[in-house]
């Protein structure tokens, strides 16, 4: 059956300072050695959780998503992180998944962060972003969306023939900078999104303490369809790899099919 590689990487990141992250970042990457086909960078990995979009975002030609196309094609992966972009005039907090081919997908955060200010900095986006990779498929979220199951939610289809339906989606990956003093929601969240979707659920995190003085332990997971934990790392550096493996997946939703009896329904704009 088949296999996906994910690596995540938990790291610190300077404070608003695009280079420095670039070159920290180029330099970690470089160092995975095992054979790998997405990596994941924590959000806004080039600047760090900033509300100073007017002087840090970036067009979609831009240096970071150069640098990203850049990796992407060096290393032969999909290369995926949330920046800070800028799109007539307004300024989003943008998961990009760049392919090594140079085309790419982006999804702009749907819950925006009030408690900072995130939703008075940046614009809100309405649309998910679903990715398909050798047959998996790939949801795609930022760091606060985490609280929010709605929007994590898998959707069923309606059909007269049973064979037709399944679950929309396979894996979700969650980019966050999630502060220490909240850091047991964000695992016993990853946990429960896991549970209650039947998927796998990757959540990366950043380590370090940002220019407000925001302490973050970093806590990445990977976790099952069951919610148990595959990998868990607290208050260091980490780049950690892992084979999710289709069959389990697969064995899970068949032998506990509890997927076939979710609600139906529709996420309004």
């Amino acid at each position: 059956m088949s296999t996906l590689t994910i690596t995540g990487v938990q790291t610190q990141l300077f404070w608003e300072s695009k280079n420095e992250n670039l070159q920290m970042l180029r330099k970690k990457i470089n160092t995975i050695s095992q054979k790998t086909e997405i990596v994941v960078l924590p959000e806004m990995f080039s600047t760090g959780f900033s509300m100073n979009p007017e002087l840090l975002a970036e067009k979609m030609d831009g240096p970071t998503m150069a640098w990203m196309k850049e990796m992407a094609s060096e290393k032969k992966i999909i290369l995926t992180g949330s920046i800070i972009a800028e799109s007539e005039g307004l300024y989003y907090n943008r998961l990009i998944w760049m392919l090594p081919n140079g085309e790419y997908g982006y999804y702009d955060k749907r819950h925006l962060f009030a408690y900072a200010g995130e939703d008075q900095k940046y614009a809100v986006g309405n649309k998910r972003l679903i990715a398909s990779v050798k047959g998996w498929k790939i949801n795609l979220l930022i760091c606060y969306d985490l609280r929010f199951p709605v929007w994590s939610r898998q959707t069923i289809p309606i059909s007269e023939n049973e064979g037709n339906r399944h679950p929309e989606f396979d894996i979700l990956i969650y980019v966050a900078s999630w502060p220490e003093r909240r850091i047991n929601a964000w695992k016993t969240l990853l946990q429960s999104r896991a549970i209650e979707n039947q998927c796998y659920v990757v959540g990366v995190n950043r380590i370090g303490t940002d220019g407000n003085n925001i302490s973050y332990t970093g806590d990445s997971m990977f976790v099952d369809p069951m919610g148990e934990i595959l990998y868990h790392a607290s208050g260091k550096e980490d780049i950690f790899t892992y084979a999710f493996e289709k069959e389990k997946l697969d064995s899970v939703r068949s032998k506990f099919p509890f997927w076939k009896d979710a609600d139906h329904f529709i996420i309004e704009p």
